[in-house]
């Protein structure tokens, strides 16, 4: 049996922590990835590489400033709809833009996905967004 000692209010007693040999490394917990902030952050990547502002896009989008401000800052959970006029507004497929946010929330759990995307394809939608790919970011 392993023992520690533990201190509670300047006295010191000892725990048992099992056997020596049952003791594991604990896991490596992985961060928590909440989706509507991955989902403003690659909305705001391809805006903001377009050069263009927040007024603009709502106003193609027809949605509120206030509101797509909301959805970047990941404060609001857009819906599909609405993600679908945003990406329409940035002039992107909506597939891509939820490609890149697959591909972060793949990053942030540890996982390796695969590039699937066409070259061609991804080199299109590059020139839009200012010669960045999109899924660099």
């Amino acid at each position: 049996m392993v023992k520690q000692p533990v201190t509670v209010n300047g006295v010191v007693r000892w725990r048992d922590m099992g056997e020596a040999h049952t003791v594991q490394p604990e896991k490596e917990e992985h961060k928590m990835v909440v989706l509507r902030h991955e989902i403003g952050d690659v909305l705001r990547d391809v805006r903001q590489r377009q050069g263009r502002t927040l007024r603009e896009v709502s106003h193609s989008a027809r949605v509120s400033l206030g509101y797509l401000s909301e959805v970047e800052r990941g404060q609001k959970e857009a819906s599909s709809e609405l993600l679908s006029s945003i990406c329409v507004a940035l002039e992107i497929p909506l597939s891509l833009m939820l490609r890149e946010v697959s591909e972060r929330v793949a990053l942030a759990e540890g996982i390796a996905i695969p590039d699937t995307v066409p070259t061609d394809m991804a080199n299109e939608f590059a020139d839009k967004s200012a010669g960045k790919p999109l899924a660099s970011v």
